[in-house]
């Protein structure tokens, strides 16, 4: 079949798009151009947690029921206007003198760039290029996952009690929808901290709720432990991995997004032991934006 491509202009770059009508949900008919035209409308508000920190593309060229992989290299054919950085590879606690090239999406060009790849989801560490030559987070971040015979609600208490721990600690925290079946639990870091000591005291946090909790709440990924219980992933903080950006799409069945959420909105929800209203479609992302504003803002790059 014959590629069909269309030049757009978009902040004054013109940009090749193609087979806009290419169909990537086949459960919603959810195609190219809608992920192209929501990630353009959401721009205003994720910008600013994707600019400065290198991105890992999700990509799904044939859709989410097809082959997917993840791009951490600047592809050859990515324009020269694309913002690009020299990212270290981190091994353990050392860092290697070699380099990755990486893209930085910072601008709309940047995001229909990536749409047009298919990238449906977004991934950035916790980390900006900004820090100086070795990463410094300037976040923390606690991965909420259920395990089998649990589900989101389940991990409501789970990031109560998290929140309630890092407010001794003097951090901020804010919760997001993973986009998927758990939750996301974020804290602002300033100034940014050497990431072994943010690893460690991520460590230490979890495992204080896991010795509070030890019915409830699991720190290790030993899938025996997982049954009943809410894995707190405290290892997303380290400078090599990524997690999903807020205002992301994910590939799931159905579109859905990692969506920044009120407090309110999750006692309101365990209150009612209803978790339908946790789960967000890009429409209904737009609306919360202007409804709420960035409920991420206080987390976003500061110029």
């Amino acid at each position: 079949m014959r590629e069909r491509r269309l030049e757009v202009e978009v902040d004054g770059r013109l940009l090749s798009v193609a087979n806009l009508d290419k169909v990537l949900y086949p459960a919603s008919g959810f195609t190219k151009g809608d992920l192209i035209s929501y990630y353009v409308a959401v721009a205003p508000a994720i910008l600013g947690h994707l600019a400065g920190r290198p991105v890992t593309l999700a990509r799904f060229p044939d859709g989410v029921e097809g082959r997917s992989f993840l791009e951490k290299h600047v592809p050859a054919h990515a324009p020269a206007w694309l913002e690009t950085v020299e990212v270290p590879r981190v091994l353990g606690r050392r860092t290697r003198r070699d380099a990755l090239e990486q893209a930085v999406v910072s601008s709309v060009a940047g995001l229909v760039w990536a749409a047009n790849l298919a990238a449906i989801e977004l991934h950035v560490p916790m980390w900006r290029v900004d820090t100086g030559p070795s990463p410094r987070p300037d976040l923390v971040v606690f991965d909420l996952d259920p395990g089998p015979g649990v589900g989101v609600l389940e991990c409501i208490p789970v990031a109560v009690a998290l929140r309630r721990e890092l407010e001794a600690r003097g951090l901020e925290a804010v919760p997001k929808t993973s986009g998927r079946k758990g939750l996301h639990l974020y804290a602002r870091l300033e100034p940014p901290r050497a990431w072994q000591d943010v690893r460690s005291e991520a460590y230490e946090v979890a495992r204080r709720i896991e010795a509070e909790e030890p019915r409830r709440v699991v720190t290790s990924m030993a899938r025996a432990r997982r049954p009943g219980r809410v894995l707190i992933d405290w290892s997303q903080n380290h400078p090599a991995k990524t997690t999903v950006a807020a205002y992301s799409l994910r590939a799931e069945a159905t579109p859905s997004v990692s969506a920044p959420l009120r407090w309110e909105e999750l006692a309101a929800a365990e209150r009612a032991g209803r978790a339908d209203g946790l789960r967000f479609r890009p429409a209904e992302v737009l609306a919360r934006l202007d409804r709420y504003g960035d409920l991420f803002a206080g987390l976003a790059v500061r110029s």
